[in-house]
Order: structure tokens, then C-alpha cells, then sequence
């Protein structure tokens, strides 16, 4: 085997001595509060046969796509899962991508073009940014959810372009409707009415949002923008099935004339091998139950709700990341406290695991030094019971 190279050394070495190195853990048995499966789809047996049912109905039995979907991938299940993703998003289309990095890659390197200006929320998700930094597009970040500095930024760069342009640079402005790493929200209302006077291009990523939030005359999981009845107002929306939707891939919606772009620009749509018929299908199932499970996220607000009640009881909530009421339901299924230092976070987060109860440390670099936390994540399936006992255990150990 040939040495590895010195200066990779060098950069695994950093990370040890800052007690940051990552390693994959072993799958465990503990009380789940680290997974993203919200409301248990991905633990769902119902999803799982009539998945498989789906395929046999459709006398589906490939195992993989077999090409790119512009090649020989474009099995007959996408067009009917988008043309349901988009029925139930209220927009014109839905593309499907092999995941919310793809997703989210293919949009930013495609999309925003040379002279274009991106202004992004600094804490957004690495795919943003590293979809931005693939980009010919200038980009600004704001502070977080800061829309004041936002439109200083667009006032900014607004008198820079030149007046005699025949062709001026389209604003996008990127933001998440709920952080992964905070739990919380914009103000989506503000957000649209400054992106219309600005004539900006609204770009809202809705993983951590798919499945909890929706609309109040539904509550059928839709995300935050459609719960606030914004869905007209955005340029696209990135759907992640990865999370609440308990299976895998993602979605971009938007206009006819945005998907047909993507089918022609997207680099990591075009040169990549489709999902599978399999993939596909256990997305639609899924988007069906959201259509018709009401008690899951009914459940999954009475434990948030739970939980914040906990915390305050127990003299938590100094602790916790503080989250603006930006959204009309009971709060985020993300709940996060912050615990400096990553040897502390750790070893707090251990003494937790040895109770029983799977919570996972977030350390730096992957958020900002200092600002190390515990990030709790909350589900239909936990009960009270264990909301209140990992609470009570993590007041103990930070006392």
C-alpha cells in the first residue's frame, strides 16, 4: 500500500489534538433523540410493504435505474411521484435528485450566473455553500436570520450595478426554513415582502421543515413556506426526503421553465445514475402518508411542546439555543444546547449514552468554536417519560 501523503497526516493529526476527529459509529439500541426520522417513517412497516406492493402492482422488478434518467433511468414511477410532489407542494413541477446535496449542488452551480449577486444565510447547510462556491455568481453571506442585515447587503450591491446594463444581475436570496444546527426559523413574511422589493429570487431549503410544519388547514407535514401560504412567492424550494420523510433523495420545485433548465444545466442531475424504481417508490408511499397521517405530527408538537415545558422546569432554558416564534406550530423538532468545547460536549453527550439515551455532541469545526452543543432530536415515538428523564440527567451532568 502506497504511504499516505504527509500533509493529510498533518490534517487528521490537527484534528485529534483538538479532540474533532470523526469516526463512524456503530448502530446502537439506545433511546433514539439523534436520528432525523421525526414522525417514524423510516421505522414504518406499512411504508415498507406497500412500497414493495407498489413495484409488484407495477410489475416493477429492476433493481437499479440503469443509466441517467436522460439516458436510460427515467423509469416510468419518476414522472408520477413528481407530478404528486407537486400536486402536493402547490407548484408547477417537481425534479427529483438523488439527494439534498445533489439538489442543492446542481441549483447553485447551475442556476445564479456570472455578475448574479447570492446573498445566504451564514449558518446554511454545507450543500448550499458548496454549491455557491461552485457557482460564477458573486456571493454575500448575512448573520443569521438577520433580514436587516440582508437588506443592507441589497442596498449595497443595488447601487454597484450599472444603470446603462442592458441585461441587470438577478438577486438570489438563500435561506432554510428550519436550521439543523439551531432548530429555528426566518421570518419567511418579512423575508418575501423584502425579496419583492428588491425583485429578488426567493431560494428556501426545506429539509428539517418536510414532515413537521405545514399548512393549519391540513397539517399534513408540507413545510413552513406553505404553511404560511408563501408557496407563490418562492423561486424554488429544495425538498430532502432524508429526514421527515424517513427514506431518501430530494426535490426542487418550482416553475416548468426552472426544471426544464435543471434537466439541461444541473451537472449533478445530468451525470449521475438515477434512483432506483425501489427509491422512488418508497418516496411516493411516503408523500401518500403524510396525505393521511395526522396523529404522527400530532404527537411529534405534543413532545416538542413537552420538551420546552422540561426545560424551563428544570431551569434548562439558558442553555438552549433561543428560537424566535417565526413559525405558527409549537416549535422545531430540533432542539439544541449549547455546551462549550468539544472534550465537555462529548463527555457529556458519552455520560447520556451510557444512560441509555442516543443524543449526539456537535463539535467544531462543523459549528463555530465556542458554540459546541448537544443536539436533541425529537420524534413521534419518543414518549414523555424519556423526554423528561434525558432532560433531568442532562441537568444533572452540566450542573
Amino acid at each position: 500500500m502506497k504511504n499516505f501523503p504527509k500533509s493529510l497526516q498533518h490534517k487528521l493529526q490537527h484534528r485529534e489534538v483538538h479532540n474533532a476527529l470523526r469516526s463512524l459509529p456503530e448502530s446502537n439500541s439506545l433511546i433514539d433523540f439523534a436520528s432525523n426520522d421525526y414522525i417514524g417513517f423510516a421505522k414504518s412497516e406499512t411504508i415498507f410493504e406497500q412500497t414493495q406492493q407498489l413495484l409488484v402492482n407495477q410489475n416493477i422488478k429492476v433493481n437499479g435505474a440503469t443509466g441517467s434518467r436522460l439516458l436510460s433511468g427515467n423509469h416510468t414511477l419518476f414522472q408520477q411521484t413528481e407530478d404528486f410532489i407537486a400536486q402536493f407542494h402547490q407548484t408547477e413541477t417537481a425534479l427529483i435528485f438523488n439527494s439534498g446535496y445533489d439538489a442543492n449542488i446542481g441549483f447553485f452551480s447551475s442556476v445564479p450566473q456570472r455578475n448574479d449577486v447570492i446573498l445566504y444565510d451564514e449558518l446554511c447547510h454545507a450543500s448550499i455553500r458548496d454549491g455557491i462556491q461552485m457557482s460564477n455568481a458573486k456571493s454575500f453571506k448575512f448573520q443569521h436570520n438577520d433580514l436587516e442585515d440582508l437588506e443592507k447587503l441589497l442596498q449595497r450591491h443595488s447601487i454597484q450595478l450599472p444603470a446603462s446594463s442592458s441585461q441587470l444581475p438577478a438577486f438570489y436570496i438563500v435561506t432554510e426554513s428550519v436550521f439543523s444546527m439551531d432548530g429555528d426559523c426566518p421570518n419567511l413574511e418579512e423575508l418575501v415582502q423584502i425579496s419583492e422589493r428588491y425583485n429578488g429570487y426567493l431560494v428556501i431549503d426545506e429539509a428539517h421543515a418536510l414532515g413537521v410544519f405545514g399548512s393549519p388547514e391540513t397539517s399534513g407535514g408540507e413545510g413552513v413556506v406553505q404553511s404560511f401560504g408563501l408557496q407563490d412567492k418562492v423561486f424554488a424550494r429544495i425538498m430532502t426526503f432524508g429526514k421527515g420523510l424517513g427514506c431518501h433523495g430530494a426535490a426542487i420545485l418550482g416553475s416548468a421553465e426552472l426544471k426544464n433548465y435543471l434537466v439541461n444545466f444541473a451537472r449533478s442531475f445530468i451525470y449521475t445514475t438515477g434512483l432506483s424504481p425501489h427509491s422512488v417508490a418508497t418516496i411516493l408511499i411516503a408523500y401518500q402518508h403524510l396525505t393521511k397521517e395526522q396523529i404522527a405530527l400530532k404527537t411529534l408538537k405534543k413532545n416538542i411542546t413537552h420538551f420546552n415545558q422540561e426545560k424551563n422546569r428544570l431551569g434548562l432554558k439558558p442553555l438552549f439555543v433561543y428560537s424566535k416564534p417565526a413559525c405558527r406550530q409549537a416549535g422545531s423538532a430540533i432542539q439544541c444546547a449549547i455546551i462549550p468545547g468539544n472534550e465537555r460536549v462529548k463527555s457529556i453527550a458519552s455520560q447520556l449514552q451510557q444512560k441509555g439515551f442516543d443524543v449526539k455532541p456537535i463539535l467544531s469545526p462543523t459549528v463555530p468554536e465556542g458554540q459546541e452543543r448537544l443536539r436533541f432530536c425529537l420524534h413521534n415515538y419518543n414518549t414523555e417519560k424519556e423526554i423528561t428523564e434525558v432532560l433531568s440527567l442532562l441537568a444533572t451532568f452540566v450542573n
